[in-house]
Formats: C-alpha cells, sequence, structure tokens
C-alpha cells in the first residue's frame, strides 16, 4: 500500500520537479534544457500508464458540473503538453537535431507559450487532487483526520502561499508570457537562482490554492444533492469530508 502512495506522489512530483528544471533555459544552456525536457516527457508517459484507468472512464458514466469542470483543465493540459512535446521536437539542436526537420523562429515562440501555459495548468491539476493527495498523505503517515488546529494552520499557509504566488506573478512577468506578450524583463540567471525556482514554485501554487477550495465547495453540493441527479461512475469522485478540510 505504501509503495503505491509513494509511487502515486513521486512520480507527478518528479515531473513537476524536471518541468521547473526545464524552465531555467538560460541558466541550463540547450543540451541540458532538452535532456531535462525529454526526461520530463519520459515521466509523464509513465505517469499516464499509472493513471490508465482515468483515459478508460472518459466515456462512461453520466456527465454532471463537478466532472465536466474535472475533465477541461485536464483535456488542456494534454494539448498543451502535445504541443510543447510537437514543437520541442522540431525546434531541437541537441537530442533531435538528426532529424531533417528545418528550425522554426516562430514555433520556438509557440513553444514557450505552450510551456507557461502547462505550468499553470499544471497548478490547477494539482489544485483538483490535492484533497486525494493529503488524504493519501495521511493514511500514509498515519495522521488523525479531522484536526481543526492542523486544518487552520494549513490554511494559513495557503493564504500566505497565495499572496507569494501573486507576488511571484509579478517578478517573472508571467501574465506577458501567458498573453503572448513580448517582453525585455526576464529573470538575471547571473544572479543566484534558487529564488527562480521559488517563484516558479508560488506561480504553480496560485492556481491550485483557489482550485482546491472551490472543488471542496463544489464537492460538497454535490454530495447533498440528491443520488438521482449524480453520475453513474465513481471515477473522480469528490473529496472525502476528512480530506477536504486540509
Amino acid at each position: 500500500m505504501k509503495a503505491n502512495v509513494v509511487k502515486r506522489l513521486a512520480l507527478p512530483a518528479a515531473v513537476a520537479i524536471v518541468l521547473l528544471l526545464a524552465l531555467a533555459y538560460w541558466w541550463l544552456e540547450n543540451l541540458p534544457h532538452e535532456i531535462f525536457g525529454t526526461v520530463s516527457f519520459t515521466l509523464l508517459a509513465w505517469h499516464i500508464a499509472v493513471n490508465r484507468t482515468w483515459f478508460r472512464n472518459l466515456f462512461r458514466g453520466r456527465y454532471d458540473a463537478y466532472r465536466v469542470i474535472t475533465l477541461v483543465p485536464h483535456l488542456l493540459l494534454i494539448a498543451n503538453m502535445a504541443v510543447v512535446l510537437v514543437t520541442s521536437i522540431v525546434i531541437s539542436k541537441s537530442v533531435f537535431e538528426f532529424l531533417p526537420i528545418p528550425d522554426s523562429i516562430y514555433l520556438r515562440d509557440v513553444h514557450w507559450f505552450a510551456a507557461y501555459w502547462v505550468m499553470i495548468l499544471v497548478g490547477i491539476h494539482l489544485g483538483l487532487h490535492w484533497s486525494r493527495i493529503m488524504e493519501m498523505v495521511r493514511t500514509t503517515l498515519r495522521l488523525s483526520p479531522g484536526n481543526s488546529t492542523r486544518t487552520l494552520v494549513l490554511r494559513i499557509a495557503a493564504a500566505l502561499l497565495a499572496g507569494f504566488g501573486v507576488w511571484s506573478f509579478s517578478v517573472l512577468g508571467i501574465w506577458g508570457k501567458l498573453t503572448f506578450t513580448y517582453s525585455l524583463a526576464f529573470w538575471d540567471f547571473s544572479a543566484p537562482v534558487t529564488p527562480f525556482f521559488g517563484h516558479w514554485a508560488g506561480v504553480v501554487s496560485l492556481p491550485a490554492i483557489p482550485t482546491h477550495y472551490g472543488m471542496m465547495v463544489l464537492g460538497s453540493r454535490r454530495r447533498s444533492a440528491p443520488n438521482t441527479n449524480r453520475p453513474d461512475l465513481r471515477a473522480d469522485e469528490g473529496p472525502s469530508r476528512d480530506a477536504a478540510r486540509a
């Protein structure tokens, strides 16, 4: 049981870490960037294989608002990752340089644009599954559910992290990157690079936090609704009451 929990938690965490490393292109230079990108897609394929049941259940059962809201960000994440993968192969100068594909400056811009949106969607993906993650962590560590003090501390930490995420959006100029706006403002990689990763962690956390609490509210309403209005399929069920308190 614990091994399965570790695999389900460690694998997506590894994907997120490698994606963060790949974002530091001007610090790593091209070859390490492409290697990290290749590793991230390898881990992502493994992650998809581990969660293949989710894909099998897409066309099963009925869809309510909760299930639709859960599905759309996943489809957008898949689409953006597909764009990043295809463009990375086309513009490769190291790992896939042997392929007879002409380079494209335009596709470089598309590659970066899609990559920035991937990070936002990864944050939303994290928020959608945060209750399940916390439940697995509590089960593994044998923590008692429904601890009001721990819940309060976690919510204060979430508020502080959201504030840091807003600041990080400004520091990294994320809004301009998400709207395909050109800007000369970028991180100075001659300075210490650790804050760069810290700010990107804040950027990923910002969409994760409102997504998590929004789904808590929606999930609570879903559970209180008559059973006749709920989908037949139990896949992607809302968080349990204990998990939602985290």
